[in-house]
């Protein structure tokens, strides 16, 4: 299980800060060290290769993309954990199905994936 995170209470937080467009709330789970993969990093041409390095780095890449998503909204539809891991399934303000998959260590993420549905 997850060392000191509840998933439930983790997840509902999760939605309601980025609900709110607020990085920092994001961030405050976040080890300074943290690495994060999303295609949309490639995309919004933040990197490309779709690897976001350090906690600095994800601030300036959501900021960017929220910046470019004015409309953004989650609904999160399921959660699921595992060994210091948890992954967030969540419905994108289009209705499409996206998962963010969260690695802990001593209750604060090391790294996380930002995933779509395959097509």
């Amino acid at each position: 299980m997850i060392e000191k995170v509840n998933a439930i209470e983790f997840s509902q937080k999760w939605e309601a800060a980025w609900n709110r467009r607020d990085v920092e709330a994001i961030l405050k789970h976040f080890r300074e060290d943290a690495v994060f993969t999303s295609p949309v990093a490639e995309q919004i041409g933040f990197s490309e290769d779709s690897i976001v390095k350090g906690k600095d780095a994800l601030r300036r890449y959501w900021t960017a993309a929220l910046a470019q998503n004015p409309d953004l909204r989650f609904q999160v539809t399921k959660v699921y954990q595992g060994t210091n891991t948890l992954v967030i399934v969540y419905k994108n303000q289009n209705g499409m199905d996206r998962a963010e998959v969260l690695t802990f260590s001593r209750g604060i993420v090391i790294e996380g994936h930002g995933t779509f549905s395959a097509s």
